[in-house]
C-alpha cells in the first residue's frame, strides 16, 4: 500500500492538481481571515464555515485524475496486476489525497496562533479555533472519498469533476431544498421509488449484471410498496427527516458554534468508509470485466 500511496502523492505534487488544491484553500482562507478576523470577529470558525463552498471546487479538482485518469490512460491495468487487494490499492489512493488535503490545512493551523501574535490581544479563542479545524479536516474526509468514488466510475477527469462538483453541490443545498418539499406521504414515497431505481442502475454499473439489478430493484421496490400501503402515515415528513439526517456540511455547524460533536466525526468517518467500499467494488469490477 505504501508504494501506491508514494505514487499517489507524488502524482500530486508533481502535477498542477494538488498546488491548485492548495492555491485555492489558502487564498480563500486568507480572504476570509482578512475579512473576519482581522476585522474584528473573534471566532475563527467562521473562516471555516465560509470555506465549505470553496471545498466544491476544491476537492472535485484534487480528486477527479485520482482513478479517472487512470482508466483513460489505460495504466489501470497495471493496478490490477499487483500482487495486493484492491482495498489496499484504493487505501493508499485515499490516504494519498487526505495528505495533499491536510497540508493547506496545516499552515491555516497556524492562522490563530499568527492572528493572536499581530494583535498582542489574544482575542481568537484557540480551542474553538482548533476544534473547528478538527471538524473541518473530518469535513475533508467525507468529500474526498466522495470525489474518489466518483473518479472510479468514469474515464475522464474532467466528467468526474463536473460529476464530484454537482453532486457536492446537492449535499450543500440539500437541507435548503427540503425547505420546499411536500411533507406528503405520496412524495416520500415517490422519491424512495426514484432512489430504488438509481440504486438499480448503481448496481448495474458495479455487476454489469442487468439482470440481478433488474430483479433487485424489482424486489426492493414491492417491499416499499408493501410499506407505504400498510404503514402510510409513517411515510409522512420521513423523506425529509432522512434528507437532513443526511446533509454532510450541516453536521459542521456543530463545529462552528463551539460544539466539539463526536456525533459528527462519527458520521464524517462512516461516510468515508462507505464511499471507500463503493470505490473497492466499482475497481474490483472492473478489474473482473477487463
Amino acid at each position: 500500500m505504501s508504494a501506491i500511496y508514494e505514487r499517489e502523492l507524488d502524482s500530486q505534487l508533481n502535477g498542477l492538481t494538488g498546488y491548485i488544491y492548495g492555491a485555492l484553500m489558502l487564498l480563500f482562507g486568507g480572504i476570509y481571515v482578512m475579512a473576519y478576523n482581522l476585522s474584528g470577529y473573534t471566532q475563527f470558525s467562521y473562516v471555516l464555515y465560509s470555506m465549505e463552498f470553496v471545498m466544491l471546487i476544491a476537492v472535485p479538482l484534487l480528486t477527479m485524475r485520482s482513478i479517472a485518469e487512470e482508466r483513460h490512460q489505460r495504466t489501470d491495468q497495471l493496478l490490477y496486476s499487483l500482487p495486493m487487494s484492491m482495498t489496499k490499492i484504493v487505501l493508499g489512493k485515499y490516504f494519498a489525497l487526505v495528505t495533499v488535503m491536510a497540508l493547506p490545512m496545516i499552515v491555516m493551523a497556524l492562522y490563530p496562533v499568527v492572528i493572536n501574535a499581530m494583535t498582542l490581544s489574544g482575542s481568537i479563542p484557540l480551542k474553538s479555533a482548533y476544534g473547528a479545524l478538527v471538524g473541518f479536516f473530518f469535513l475533508g474526509l467525507a468529500l474526498v472519498a466522495i470525489g474518489l468514488f466518483i473518479s472510479s466510475l468514469v474515464e475522464n477527469g474532467g466528467v468526474a469533476a463536473g460529476c464530484c462538483f454537482i453532486v457536492l453541490l446537492l449535499l450543500y443545498f440539500l437541507s435548503a431544498l427540503t425547505d420546499y418539499m411536500s411533507s406528503a406521504s405520496w412524495v416520500s414515497f415517490l422519491i424512495f421509488t426514484a432512489l430504488v431505481v438509481l440504486l438499480g442502475v448503481l448496481l448495474w454499473r458495479l455487476t454489469k449484471n442487468g439482470n440481478f439489478a433488474l430483479i433487485f430493484s424489482i424486489a426492493l421496490e414491492a417491499v416499499l410498496l408493501i410499506c407505504f400501503l400498510v404503514w402510510q402515515d409513517a411515510f409522512s415528513g420521513l423523506i425529509i427527516t432522512i434528507l437532513e439526517q443526511l446533509a454532510v456540511f450541516d453536521r459542521f455547524d456543530n463545529f462552528t458554534y463551539d460544539i466539539f460533536d463526536i456525533t459528527s466525526i462519527v458520521y464524517y468517518v462512516t461516510v468515508a468508509a462507505v464511499f471507500l467500499f463503493l470505490t473497492v467494488q466499482s475497481m474490483e469490477r472492473r478489474r473482473w470485466s477487463e
